[in-house]
């Protein structure tokens, strides 16, 4: 064989091995597209799962006759709820009137970073209730503020903006009347400080978060 033909033949190997790592290339890509898609759709899914299950406990069917998910606005970002960007919260209404709200509140300094919590508050300032979302704290010591960990969180039901007083709105340690866990102070002081912050906020914009027009637009900027 010439050296011209095996330079054509070399080529043509080189060609067709370009082709193909192309080809498989492409495939990959399209599979890692296909994956990801369906795992963020999965995800998206499991989120709303989670979401709807919180709200459904902080505000009991028995205390709504609306669909709280169906019932969302949009509150803008937020320094006392420690929003940086648009989110969603919800209104809870019975008998066409509003009841409740349940605002989406970031605790920015628990021990391994920020919280994630739905605090309820009723039309009267009282709260509903109060759910954490997601974090990354401790197992087994600040991860307590979960439900399915310990009942701690169900020590705010009922409280309000004044009950306790200001200086009542903190851990025990800090002089305060929520209880702390055992080797971990941080992550509940966080939560109680973001859940303070919250009532502060529904108390300056109390009347547009409880506006009562099903498609009202209005966003609660308020005041800080």
């Amino acid at each position: 064989m010439s050296d011209a033909q095996t330079d054509i033949g070399t080529g043509r190997s080189v060609m067709r091995n370009s082709l193909i790592l192309g080809l498989f290339a492409m495939a990959t890509v399209g599979l890692i597209a296909f994956t990801q898609l369906g795992t963020a759709e999965r995800i998206a899914s499991e989120q709303r799962r989670v979401q709807l299950s919180a709200l459904n406990e902080i505000l009991p069917h028995q205390l709504h006759d609306n669909d709280l998910l169906q019932d969302a606005f949009v509150i803008d970002d937020q320094p006392l709820l420690n929003l940086r960007k648009p989110a969603e919260a919800w209104r809870s209404r019975l008998d066409g009137q509003v009841n409740a709200v349940i605002l989406p509140v970031i605790a920015p300094d628990g021990y391994s970073g920020r919280i994630d919590l739905l605090v309820g508050i009723m039309a009267d300032g009282s709260l509903a209730g109060v759910r954490v979302l997601n974090h990354r704290e401790t197992p087994g010591l600040g991860d307590k503020i979960e439900r399915t960990k310990s009942d701690w969180v169900l020590d705010f039901n009922g409280k309000s903006l004044m009950l306790p007083a200001a200086d009542g709105w903190a851990v025990r340690k800090d002089g305060g009347e929520f209880d702390q866990f055992t080797g971990a102070t941080i992550t509940p002081r966080a939560i109680v400080q973001a859940v303070y912050r919250a009532l502060q906020y529904f108390e300056n914009n109390r009347e547009q978060l409880l506006l009562s027009t099903p498609d009202a637009e209005e966003s609660a900027d308020g005041q800080h």
